[in-house]
């Protein structure tokens, strides 16, 4: 079977994100907490489009992996983010990129 053609491949971009919150948030929890808002906000369809997946996560950063035709929706769905498990946060986005060095070299994570 014959590989891909580089100009057939989904194109990806990168966006690190920062959580503020009052209390210290666990790892799953910001996933999980993260992944449900974009789920809400896109729907499945729209989830299923944007190809969203958490490449890394700490306790208050993470890059999240993106489709490009949709980084801006995706921004706006993590942007609508009020509430992880109880705690109020505020997320922000700082960077987006199209390869994964470029977002870890600035700082990000």
């Amino acid at each position: 079977m014959k590989p891909i053609l580089p100009s057939l491949k989904e194109k990806k971009r990168y966006i690190a994100y920062e959580i503020l919150s009052e209390k210290p948030l666990k790892k799953e929890e910001n996933i999980k907490g993260i992944s449900n808002s974009i789920l809400k906000f896109l729907g499945q369809l729209g989830n299923a489009r944007a190809g969203t997946m958490v490449i890394e996560s700490n306790q208050n950063k993470g890059i999240l992996k993106v489709n490009n035709t949709m980084v801006d929706q995706v921004k706006t769905g993590l942007t609508l983010v009020k509430e992880i498990d109880g705690n109020k946060v505020i997320v922000k986005t700082t960077k987006v990129s199209g390869t994964l060095s470029k977002i870890r070299k600035g700082g990000s994570l």
